[in-house]
């Protein structure tokens, strides 16, 4: 890469004109080992991994809110330390309750991500749900994909290992503010939205009234630190998509940190196979295994987060954009 393509790759995303990988490859896989089909379906197991880690959260909050709110050191310790894994765990399940892999019923489907989305303390599940499906109908597209982060992240936070580091610290708030600028995705003011934020609401409320406010704090920062706070597991946004490389948009970590985060390192298997539960990713892996061998991946979460920051080729442009080849080849707005 020249200097002028390096400087050009750190003020704009990497235009593409390649279709999508991923519907592609799952038809090739499909016609190579049509056995993998017996891998799609629903996982209601994941249903008792939810109802465990709320209730494992709600008694560790309990533990907290005893101790009182002079020990606010010790619930932030006890968030980053365990909290962060459960909750990120729910947001995984959440995930899978997205893609309708736990139940048949898109109804129960909702009501167990409802049920995950309780220790976040903010309501997210049918929010993540209104607009995660153009994630994977338009990967790598700015108008239509949230995952991407907005030109101004970019030029805010993007280039500077200090600018970096607050953008993943801010990163659970910082989503929210991509939302606007989507075009085409299901309205998030429906009924199921009000119902989840009713339910997260109705438990912060009893959290707080029966067990203290050392115990919301304990859950806000479970929250916050499952997907920012400089935590390692932030760096998993990081490994989905960010790239160096056009030729690939999607990486995997295959790392034993997946026991805990329900596999979401395995993210061109679910890519391919959206519909395959998170239980049965390793099989899909293991079954196609010429398919992603000569993939390239991530070896360590932790890693992969001090280089994010610290090395200058990664900046919050570091994605391929569909939409900016669109216009390129437009000849601009």
């Amino acid at each position: 890469m020249d200097a002028a393509e390096t400087a050009a790759r750190r003020n704009a995303f990497i235009p593409t004109a390649a279709k999508r990988p991923h519907p592609l490859r799952r038809r090739a896989i499909l016609k190579a080992h049509p056995e993998v089909e017996a891998l799609i379906g629903h996982d209601p197991r994941t249903a008792i991994v939810i109802a465990g880690a709320v209730a494992g959260q709600t008694l560790l909050a309990a533990v907290f809110g005893h101790l009182g709110l002079a020990y606010w050191w010790a619930a932030l310790i006890g968030a980053f330390c365990i909290g962060a894994f459960a909750n990120h765990a729910m947001f995984v399940a959440i995930h899978d309750a997205t893609h309708n892999c736990v139940f048949k019923s898109n109804a129960l489907n909702k009501w167990i991500a409802i049920l995950a989305d309780l220790p976040n303390t903010f309501p997210n599940a049918m929010g993540f749900r209104c607009y995660h499906m153009k994630h994977h109908s338009h990967l790598g597209d700015y108008d239509y994909d949230a995952d991407l982060p907005s030109h101004w992240e970019a030029r805010v936070f993007g280039r500077s290992a200090l600018g970096k580091a607050a953008w993943m610290f801010f990163f659970p708030a910082l989503q929210l503010f991509r939302l606007g600028r989507l075009k085409g995705t299901v309205p998030m003011w429906g009924r199921w939205t009000f119902i989840n934020a009713a339910c997260v609401v109705a438990y912060d409320l009893l959290i707080l009234v029966f067990l203290g406010p050392n115990a919301l704090l304990y859950l806000f920062a479970s929250f916050w630190f499952s997907v920012g706070g400089l935590h390692p597991l932030a760096a998993r946004w990081v490994q989905e998509h960010f790239t160096f490389d056009p030729e690939q948009e999607t990486f995997d970590y295959y790392g034993p940190l997946n026991v805990i985060a329900l596999n979401i390192g395995y993210h061109n298997e679910h890519h391919d196979f959206p519909d395959v539960p998170w239980t049965r990713l390793p099989q899909l892996k293991e079954m196609a295994p010429e398919f992603y061998a000569d993939l390239k991946t991530h070896e360590s979460w932790p890693g992969l987060q001090i280089q994010f920051i610290f090395d200058p080729r990664f900046t919050l442009y570091s994605r391929v954009d569909r939409s900016a080849a669109a216009l390129k080849t437009a000849g601009g707005r």
